[in-house]
């Protein structure tokens, strides 16, 4: 009966909020719109040198230089991550940071993050890159305090923002894109934008995705290597998006509808020479959301944001190892929540926040005697910052409380728990951007429902998964004569997880068990400068290293103790060099990755060799009036190197896309 009250009232005060959005285009627009000009200009100008934790930002020029096409290629180029990538266009997507699974991984678009409540990881292969502004990487907790308190639930977090459209003498944006590449890849792209008038404009963007995925590979198997061919890796996507942007009488208002629908095939994993996959995956995916901020005073300000989504996906496998020939897995979830939040800032360099998250999931699918579970989760958050221009402290409590309900079986006690965070930046010399960052945050993961429920696999008795996290680095920025502009940053880490979940055998079927213990120790570099050549020329570097040393210390009896853990390579490297000249620009990047082990134990058996995958990419734009085309080509894995992220999963070798964009 509690859930259920809690998810009519979610649902009807998103309702409300959506109605005040369409309220909110008549309302009167002679007056003035005001906002607090300090939160402004710090959210539109993030320096990733004077944050107290490690941040990584990618702009939407900077993905236009490296003529990366999905989000996962940006990910990539962040240090202290690691992608797992099934291969192919519609291959399951997936980030960690420093050693964490990618369940500790926040996602956030537009400022809400997105959940999974089944899983608790985000497939990044759901998002196109053609429509962002900015993707950042924070490492810890953000110097933000004034955000949802989910995204301070979590070690860190991916966050995508889109773009906001800008009118520059007139009423209306259009933009057309037509790509294409290997192995059947056609990727066109529809977006409008329109000013209804001078408070509020509208967006509206569609994407399509096809592919047939067939791409060739070279199998070795000792001394033999054969060509082979990957099948049943076709996708076909959909996206569309919708957007609201306005005020309302000192506020800002954002709404957002999202909607995906895919079919893919899983190609399965390369073992023996067995080319048999059948199996396919149905994903359906919508969102809409809403967020309100105004600012009540020069000291006061509110934000609330309020969330729907459903996610539907089905499977199929065609296998003689089923009792009819066929398995068809259909799995539903949906989601209410809704944050409020409040800013206080009583004096010029102090500012002080509290917001609560409220929200609902379930699950339901058609598996036999299946538990169909309830989620209530609520999130508080009290968050304080002191900020000069040489001395930033930043720190946070988190209040959790998450209590179950189920229809079949067993369920959990309910979870309460307090999580610090702590962070500070300072700058020792007035005379120079030297800083010194260093930060804490201790943080927890609860068991998904798939952890909890899924089949005899589910353990109802799981404990949450601890992260404890400590920071310590440098960060520069600064320009010379030669160089326009420099930065650079080096940071240094010591990460522990506690009571981590992993699958153990029993004596008849696996089982959800609270035994792994992680402690990662590592150091991430970022450099990157831009060096002018003259008026209309300039070569732009970037580059970043990660070391990454994440070794299981669950068991001292155990085979793999102090072993480097599963897909975790302890080096990773990318730098990328940009030529922007009149002409023809042209970047050059390289993503070098070391050795890793498929399983727990480090022997060669398990062994991933490293790779060095090179790409080169090429763009022009031709400017008419307010024309403008963008044609782009790109090569890509440039040697045609054979490797795998994930063992027995081949990723293809060289291959090309063509793009041109046209926009007035």
């Amino acid at each position: 009966m509690r859930a259920f009250y809690y998810k009519r009232l979610l649902c009807l005060i998103g309702w409300l909020l959506f109605a005040l959005s369409a309220y909110a285009q008549q309302v009167d627009t002679t007056k003035l719109y005001k906002l607090s000009g300090v939160e402004v200009v710090e959210k539109a100008r993030v320096s990733t040198t004077r944050t107290s934790n490690p941040v990584q930002i990618m702009t939407s020029t900077s993905i236009e230089r490296l003529g990366m096409q999905d989000l996962t290629e940006a990910v990539k180029r962040f240090s202290g991550v690691t992608v797992k990538d099934y291969g192919g266009i519609g291959g399951l997507k997936t980030v960690s940071i420093r050693g964490f699974g990618a369940q500790h991984t926040a996602v956030s678009y537009d400022g809400i993050t997105i959940t999974d409540a089944q899983s608790g990881q985000i497939d990044l292969s759901r998002f196109s890159l053609d429509n962002v502004e900015q993707v950042s990487l924070t490492i810890g907790q953000s110097d933000d305090i004034f955000q949802t308190a989910r995204m301070y639930a979590s070690v860190g977090a991916l966050s995508i923002r889109t773009n906001r459209p800008s009118f520059k003498n007139k009423d209306y944006n259009f933009r057309a894109k037509i790509g294409g590449g290997a192995f059947g890849l056609f990727t066109p792209s529809l977006q409008y934008d329109y000013k209804l008038n001078d408070r509020f404009s509208l967006s509206a963007r569609a994407d399509w995705i096809s592919a047939k995925g067939e791409y060739p590979f070279t199998l070795k198997n000792g001394k033999l290597v054969t060509e082979e061919k990957r099948t049943n890796s076709d996708v076909q996507s959909l996206r569309l998006e919708g957007n609201l942007y306005g005020s309302i009488k000192g506020g800002e208002l954002t709404a957002k509808l999202y909607y995906f629908d895919s079919e893919r095939g899983l190609p399965g994993s390369i073992i023996y020479y067995n080319d048999y996959a059948k199996e396919r995956l149905w994903d359906n995916n919508f969102f809409g959301q809403v967020n309100f901020c105004k600012s009540l005073s020069d000291q006061f300000t509110i934000q609330s944001s309020t969330k729907y989504s459903y996610g539907y996906n089905k499977y199929r496998n065609i296998d003689n190892k089923y009792p009819d020939g066929l398995q068809i897995d259909r799995n539903t979830q949906q989601e209410y929540y809704l944050s409020v939040g409040a800013l206080y800032n009583p004096i010029e360099s102090f500012s002080v926040s509290l917001t609560s998250d409220l929200s609902y999931n379930d699950l339901e699918n058609n598996f036999t005697n299946a538990a169909l579970p309830q989620r209530l989760t609520s999130l508080s958050v009290l968050a304080a910052q002191y900020q000069t221009t040489r001395l930033t402290l930043t720190g946070s409590l988190l209040g959790t409380f998450i209590t179950d309900e189920v229809k079949s079986g067993d369920k959990p006690a309910d979870r309460k728990r307090l999580s610090p965070a702590a962070s500070l930046s300072w700058r020792p010399f007035e005379e120079t951007n030297f800083r010194i960052r260093a930060s804490f945050k201790d943080i927890f993961r609860v068991p998904t429902f798939t952890d909890l429920y899924y089949l005899r696999v589910g353990n109802t008795k799981l404990r949450p998964e601890r992260a404890l996290q400590y920071n310590l680095g440098i960060t520069w920025s600064g320009e010379s004569s030669l160089f326009r502009y420099m930065s650079a940053s080096a940071d240094i880490y010591y990460n522990k997880s506690e009571d981590k979940i992993v699958a153990s055998p029993t004596m008849y079927v696996w089982k959800m068990i609270n035994l792994g213990e992680v402690e990662s120790k590592g150091v991430d570099i970022n450099l990157q400068t831009e060096m002018p050549l003259n008026s209309h020329m300039a070569v732009l570097l970037t580059t970043n290293y990660s070391y990454q040393h994440a070794i299981d210390v669950t068991d001292k009896e155990s085979k793999y103790y102090r072993h480097q853990i599963q897909y975790t390579p302890r080096h990773t490297g990318t730098g990328s060099v940009t030529f922007e000249n009149p002409f023809v620009n042209l970047t050059y990047s390289l993503m070098a990755v070391d050795k890793r082990y498929s399983l727990s134990q480090n022997i060669p058996d398990n062994r991933i060799d490293g790779y060095v995958e090179q790409n080169i990419s090429l763009n022009r734009t031709f400017r008419l009036g307010r024309t403008s085309l963008r044609l782009q080509g790109e090569i890509l894995n440039l040697e045609d190197r054979t490797y795998d992220v994930i063992k027995y999963y081949p990723m293809p070798g060289r291959s090309w896309r063509l793009n041109a964009i046209l926009t007035f």
